[in-house]
């Protein structure tokens, strides 16, 4: 089972009491906010939740797993996700 950004806004709508487009606002302000931090090199620290971060990955030699041939992998920026003490231990005690 998948959570979508429509049912996140349909719980936000719910539990605030509030219009769904006005919930769909928030979760959008709320994504767009964390999506800019990360461009700017910022971390985004959600406490009990986790951390989001860019990490960096260095240039390296890859392989073309059709061909076998070596190929040049460009460095690149990654988004990464590190979950909280309280989101491991929540998912834990399940």
């Amino acid at each position: 089972m998948t959570m979508t950004k429509a049912d996140l806004v349909e719980r936000v709508a719910g539990t605030a009491d509030v219009p769904r487009k006005q919930a769909d606002e928030v979760v959008q302000v709320v994504l767009d906010s964390i999506v800019g931090a990360l461009h700017g090199d910022e971390k985004v620290e959600l406490r009990g939740f986790g951390s989001f971060r860019i990490r960096q990955r260095d240039q390296r030699t890859g392989r073309n797993p059709k061909t076998g041939a070596k190929v040049h992998v460009p460095p690149k920026k990654i988004p990464y996700f590190k979950p909280g003490k309280h989101l491991r231990e929540e998912l834990l005690n399940q």
